[in-house]
């Protein structure tokens, strides 16, 4: 585990868990074309939201490029991570940070979002949908996940551009939600 100081700015290519047991880590980053993880101020954000219901949560992070939404919320207390990633190179680093950090309860599956999800259903109790902007996904995603992927009140976390809001099921109700720079970031729950 690498510690820095808080106020120093991450090195090119890597990013840092802000909160909880792993703290201030590091975690590489592929030089992907497309791939945008999640701004730690939107995490610190984000994680402040979910601090209530963050413990023993059953998580899935679909479309999860670095990792960082479902890494942090390992080092945070969440029971269990599945993270799921289509480029076979981001799968292998974040299974690679994953094994450095020792975060055991995180599984990557190397698979499209679409086709994961249209295997046998697992509730879950807090969901990262955070797709690649450009492939437009909330919404085929969103249903997909209507058909027993969700615990009955969980959370959805939903990451889209600042203009415009994706078309979600009627009953994710907004939560809280939140802009930094082109980014629209919002956190559901459903009823």
């Amino acid at each position: 585990m690498v510690r820095v100081s808080a106020g120093r700015a991450a090195a090119p290519g890597r990013i840092r868990i802000i909160g909880g047991s792993l703290r201030n880590s590091r975690l590489e980053v592929p030089d992907l074309p497309g791939l945008r993880p999640t701004a730690e101020r939107v995490r610190e954000t984000l994680f402040n939201w979910l601090a209530p219901v963050i413990a023993g949560a059953r998580c899935l992070d679909l479309c999860a490029g670095t990792g960082a939404l479902g890494i942090e919320a390992l080092s945070r207390g969440a029971a269990s991570v599945q993270f799921v990633e289509r480029d076979v190179r981001a799968a292998q680093v974040l299974r690679g940070n994953l094994v450095r950090l020792k975060a055991t309860a995180g599984k990557v599956a190397v698979l499209a979002a679409e086709e994961f999800l249209a295997g046998p259903p697992q509730p879950h109790d807090l969901v990262f949908l955070d797709p690649p902007f450009a492939l437009e996904l909330w919404a085929p995603l969103a249903r997909q996940l209507e058909r027993g992927w969700l615990a009955a009140q969980a959370m959805i976390y939903v990451e889209s551009p600042r203009q415009g809001v994706p078309e979600l099921p009627r009953n994710w109700m907004l939560q809280r939600e939140g802009r930094a720079g082109e980014v629209r970031f919002a956190l559901y729950r459903r009823q």
